[in-house]
């Protein structure tokens, strides 16, 4: 039986009696699927197709519920079959911040986002979450000379260069582990929010780890799908800082301290999607992303360039992208 004759059967024994029509909603990066169900009544729902020898879905049954106690917009789960690896959410709509952001509205959806976050955030606490530890951020780092050197540019780096780049690593490293930390969502951007009341909606949480507060802010602001101007992003993440002070975020109490962390905690995830876009072109066939890689380069020599400890890594970039790619708005 595959797996669409398995959600039917599923749907049909927890919604007896109901008619309903399913639609393809989305995909992501992983093995998971998202339908949306439509009943008889015009209602919808969205089912997750997660299959258990890839995926598990404990994880986002719990962020859900830990992310909406703390007043995020999660998709509420109405029925779930961990063993089949479905669940059936609530439906946060269709439209994404990605399609729906533009010059005028983005002040407003920004503070929104923003909110949630700073919500999920005040929520935090050890132990409920896994660690954002040393281990698991090197081992995102190590994607890069794997996937996006080795594989994408099928560049060999020399012993010196390999040194080098892992000194870079060591350094980005000892910024983000002395980081206050928080509750970390680790995709929070434009594809994973959602238009909606109250909003945002917030999808894509199930990697949810207790890390670095600076983490999801450079998700957001330094997105790999939307650019915007750095004055204006300066500008949030200023706006950003001022409310965590007031209502007691673990922020430093220097804007400028504050912004290096940012600046480290974006240098660090920018090196870790380069090597997963690379992955997921290379390993599981998906080019989709192969045209967002320009952008996430750009935001990595920004930061390169700005903090001499990071200027080695500048010069392999030109090594392995001699060609600088001018990014501009995209909506």
């Amino acid at each position: 039986m595959d797996r669409l004759q398995q959600i039917h059967l599923w749907l049909g024994s927890v919604l007896p009696g109901q008619e309903f029509t399913l639609s393809v909603a989305s995909a992501d990066a992983s093995f998971r699927r998202y339908f949306r169900v439509t009943l008889a009544d015009g209602s919808t729902r969205i089912i997750m197709d997660a299959p258990p020898a890839h995926e598990d879905c404990r994880p986002f049954v719990h962020v859900a519920a830990l992310f909406g106690a703390a007043g995020a917009h999660v998709p509420q789960v109405h029925a779930q079959d961990l063993e089949q690896g479905f669940l059936l959410l609530s439906d946060l709509g269709s439209t994404t911040y990605l399609a729906a952001l533009t010059p005028d509205n983005a002040g407003t959806l920004y503070a929104d986002a923003l909110g949630a976050l700073a919500a999920i955030q005040r929520a935090s606490r050890p132990g409920v979450l896994p660690e954002y530890d040393r281990a698991l951020l090197l081992r995102e780092l190590m994607l890069f000379p794997e996937w996006y050197v080795a594989r994408h540019k099928g560049v060999t780096l020399s012993e010196a260069e390999t040194a080098s780049l892992h000194d870079v690593f060591e350094r980005i490293l000892a910024v983000n582990l002395a980081e206050p930390r928080v509750y970390v969502h680790r995709d929070f951007h434009s594809r994973n929010l959602m238009l909606s009341s109250p909003n945002p909606g917030v999808l894509d949480f199930q990697d949810a780890v207790h890390g670095p507060i600076t983490y999801d802010l450079a998700s957001l602001l330094k997105d790999a799908y939307i650019h915007w101007d750095e004055e204006q992003t300066l500008d949030w993440l200023v706006r950003y800082w001022e409310i965590g002070r007031r209502i007691g975020l673990p922020v430093r109490s220097e804007f400028s301290d504050f912004h290096r962390d940012y600046e480290f905690m974006g240098a660090q995830r920018h090196i870790k999607v380069l090597g997963i876009f690379a992955r997921l072109y290379h390993r599981d066939g998906k080019d989709g992303y192969l045209k967002d890689m320009p952008l996430v380069m750009h935001y990595l020599r920004a930061t390169c360039r700005r903090y001499a400890e990071l200027r080695p890594l500048l010069r392999l970039l030109d090594r392995l992208e001699p060609e600088e790619v001018q990014v501009g708005y995209t909506f």
